[in-house]
């Protein structure tokens, strides 16, 4: 009756010991009589007529999980034959530093900011550009007041959504209009003005507007504004006593993708 030469294992034995990462025992000799078989590297088969690498265990974690409790209690066992524990011992130190199971998701968190000024926006001139500037931070993470003051700077390039309200009020009679823009980098972003008419002596009101915007690392963002009487202004006012302060100028900013 002819002996099983090569030592073929059983179907049921496992290829890779998972608990090691290793070769099984009973594989890593079959592998190795084929070797001696074929004339020890001297015959005409070469490594490449034969596929070494294991395909990548897929699967979820209880399948693991399930997969080591079958194998639990194999250990890899010395052989007789000592060029064969040599062998196993180079690919062990080989091998030993590598992880079956992939490293687990990292939570990314978006960045985000409130910051506001605590000071009344007065412009000296009328159809003249300036940009809103803040001295407070409410809280944030990623993004910054920078210099000078009125840069909103983003350290991460992504998508952003910058929401400002502004308390708008005029010192005398009549009309007076007051527009709104953003600026990236010192340019103006194309289409993103709005203006708000505003009329009679102390008539304050809110206005707020929005933008979405496009930052790379080190971008800025400014709120600009102009108005066509000095005597429309940005208003702050002081808390009551039922009331917390109304500062002039408050922006929140969002990023929305990561």
């Amino acid at each position: 009756m002819p002996s099983n030469i090569t030592r073929i294992p059983a179907p049921r034995v496992p290829l890779l010991d998972l608990r090691t990462g290793l070769v099984s025992r009973e594989w890593f000799r079959f592998f190795n009589n084929l070797f001696v078989i074929t004339g020890n590297g001297t015959s005409e088969f070469n490594i490449d007529d034969f596929n070494l690498e294991p395909d990548p265990i897929a699967g979820t974690a209880d399948e693991l999980a399930v997969a080591e409790s079958d194998i639990q209690g194999l250990s890899l066992q010395s052989g007789s034959d000592g060029e064969v524990n040599s062998q196993l011992a180079v690919l062990q130190s080989e091998i030993d530093a590598l992880k079956i199971e992939p490293p687990p998701d990292q939570q990314v968190f978006a960045d985000y900011a409130m910051v506001y000024d605590t000071t009344t926006h007065t412009p000296a001139a009328i159809n003249t550009a300036y940009a809103v500037t803040f001295n407070t931070t409410a809280f944030a993470r990623g993004i910054r007041i920078g210099s000078p003051t009125s840069r909103i700077l983003c350290n991460r390039p992504g998508i952003y959504n910058f929401i400002s309200s502004a308390q708008i009020d005029k010192t005398s009679g009549g009309t007076g209009n007051i527009w709104f823009w953003g600026r990236k980098n010192g340019t103006n972003i194309a289409d993103s003005a709005s203006r708000v008419q505003i009329q009679g002596n102390n008539a304050e009101l809110v206005t707020t507007v929005n933008f979405y915007v496009e930052m790379s690392n080190g971008d800025y963002f400014e709120l600009m504004y102009a108005v066509d009487s000095t005597s429309v202004i940005i208003l702050t006012e002081a808390a009551t006593a039922f009331a917390p302060a109304v500062p002039s100028v408050i922006l929140t900013v969002n990023q929305v993708n990561l």
